[in-house]
């Protein structure tokens, strides 16, 4: 069953996102697919260019050729109807739930603070919850505060 790791309050998405990229490709090696709307995705995609000059994250989109997709360890959304090339891990950037997430080994979803997008996380939590879904939740707002009042 996929193990869903839900992180809210986070109040800047795409760096939240680079920093789980990092951390799932360079730390662990795990191939991840991203979801989202397409506007998010071109953004992230410029962010992980720009992130960190010495933690490059290899990276294409889905619109890419089959041989680069299956080739990258992080896949900017998945064309409709195209199957991914691994079921590792996807990373949740949308409000909707993310079609297919149950292929995969793992689900992390960002939920950021606006409120919309914060009802939205809770309508996902529930589909997760009242399937069984194990939930890890991650209050990024609080690692915030925490770091901000030890610094």
């Amino acid at each position: 069953m996929t193990e869903i790791d839900v992180h809210y309050n986070t109040s800047d998405k795409l760096r939240h996102a680079c920093r789980l990229l990092r951390k799932a490709v360079l730390g662990a090696g795990a191939q991840v697919v991203v979801q989202g709307p397409a506007p998010l995705l071109d953004a992230l995609d410029e962010a992980l260019w720009l992130f960190s000059p010495a933690d490059f994250i290899a990276h294409c989109k889905a619109d890419a050729p089959v041989h680069v997709r299956g080739r990258s360890p992080v896949v900017l959304g998945l064309a409709e109807g195209d199957a991914p090339s691994h079921r590792q891990v996807m990373l949740n950037l949308g409000v909707d739930l993310p079609a297919g997430f149950e292929r995969f080994e793992r689900l992390i979803d960002v939920v950021g603070l606006d409120d919309a997008e914060r009802l939205a996380g809770r309508n996902r939590w529930r589909h997760y919850a009242d399937r069984g879904y194990a939930i890890t939740r991650h209050d990024v707002g609080a690692r915030t505060a925490q770091a901000a009042d030890a610094a």
